[in-house]
């Protein structure tokens, strides 16, 4: 069973790109939050989410070429974070820095424009 459930059922494919970067953006937060705070089970349960969400992504049919290549990017530099042991010291502040700009798309309303 999936953590969304719901959003996996179809939901996920009502949202725009920004409302899904922006909800992806979120539990990769939690995700660094939760590892730099040595939390193993919060970890785990905010990693497997987000890996979610990012496959759901993906999925998505309306994201095909560039836009689905830098969704794959965007998962493989967020699992690079925390299983490359060569990974780059500030790249957990770049990818959060990545997703913001999603969020404050999707909470001025004005996160239609990327579907165009």
């Amino acid at each position: 069973m999936t953590s969304h459930a719901g959003l996996a059922e179809g939901r996920w494919v009502t949202l725009t790109l920004a409302e899904q970067l922006a909800n992806v953006g979120s539990e990769v937060d939690r995700a660094i939050a939760a590892w730099q705070a040595q939390r193993a089970d919060r970890f785990e349960r905010a990693l497997a989410r987000a890996l979610e969400l990012f496959d759901l992504t993906a999925r998505d049919p309306r994201w095909g070429g560039h836009r689905r290549r830098e969704i794959l990017r965007s998962r493989e530099e967020f699992c690079r974070l925390f299983f490359d042991p060569e990974s780059v010291a500030d790249a957990a502040r770049t990818l959060s820095a990545y997703f913001l700009p999603f969020a404050v798309l999707v909470r001025r309303g004005r996160g239609r424009a990327l579907d165009s």
